[in-house]
């Protein structure tokens, strides 16, 4: 059987590709042209021996084994990339963690910062998004440590604390005496909205979604100008929130946790790191 090797110049079109969502726009980015785009990727659906992008959409979009071949692309870049700046004599390991939007600043930023001080040779990439996108990449190898947010024990981790949750409304114009209430949320199966509507329906109050964000600063953005209520762990919220106390009769919520996940086999930079993470998990 003749053995097919997969050229980087190719995994790496198909990822600009699949991140424009289209051709002529990966095609600016790469500086090339469509037409040469488009050779590259039938070239590599050839390899592959299926399509790999379906095109029939308005924004080109990965098919299953698109997907596959996309997790392994970023990887096979990375490795490259990360290879090359250690020949270099650039780097001597990479580090590639994924945070929740509310922990990408204040103590963490500091703490991420003060890492990269002590080791300059160690090459830091962060990520931040919605836990399950971040837990989908861990699962994928495309990052080594996590913090994730999650329903209590639902994945062991190397480390593990009780989320706070806190409801909050806009700080000038509340909408908690609205009928129905107006709801602030992540998408659906996002963290805490189903908790959001049970708590409400169990009152007997009709609600309704009135802003939906994957954006820590749009839901806090919406809550603040009177959009609707929410529910945001104590470190996201800011001077422009309320914060609902017992009088509402809304009730607490103690259902999730924040979880810290990194391999047994995980770089000793890693589980370096991992120790000072969860430094602030006790606090």
């Amino acid at each position: 059987m003749t053995s097919r090797l997969f050229d980087l110049d190719l995994l790496k079109t198909i990822v600009m590709v699949a991140d424009c969502g289209s051709f002529t726009a990966a095609a600016a980015r790469l500086h090339s042209t469509q037409s040469t785009v488009s050779q590259k990727v039938r070239r590599l659906e050839d390899i592959a021996g299926q399509r790999l992008l379906d095109r029939s959409h308005r924004e080109v979009q990965p098919t299953d084994a698109g997907e596959t071949v996309l997790g392994y692309a970023r990887r096979m870049l990375a490795l490259n990339e990360e290879l090359l700046d250690v020949l270099a004599g650039e780097i001597e390991s990479t580090v590639r963690l994924g945070l929740p939007d509310d922990f990408v600043a204040g103590p963490t930023t500091h703490l991420l910062s003060a890492f990269n001080r002590q080791h300059p040779q160690v090459k830091l990439e962060v990520t931040s998004g919605l836990s399950r996108d971040l837990c989908h990449s861990y699962d994928q190898g495309e990052l080594d440590l996590i913090i994730i947010k999650q329903r209590k024990h639902s994945r062991a981790g190397v480390a593990c604390c009780p989320e706070k949750l806190l409801w909050i409304d806009g700080h000038n114009a509340q909408s908690i005496t609205l009928d129905p209430v107006p709801i602030v949320t992540f998408p659906p199966r996002g963290l805490y909205r189903d908790d959001m509507i049970s708590a409400i329906e169990h009152l007997g109050r009709r609600w309704r979604i009135s802003f939906t964000s994957s954006s820590l600063s749009g839901i806090q953005a919406a809550v603040a100008e009177g959009m609707g209520l929410s529910l945001l762990p104590a470190r996201a919220i800011t001077d422009q929130h309320a914060v609902l106390d017992g009088h509402y009769g809304l009730s607490s919520i103690d259902s999730m946790e924040v979880v810290i996940l990194h391999r047994p086999t995980a770089d000793a930079r890693v589980q370096e790191l991992a120790e000072l993470l969860k430094g602030l998990l006790r606090q």
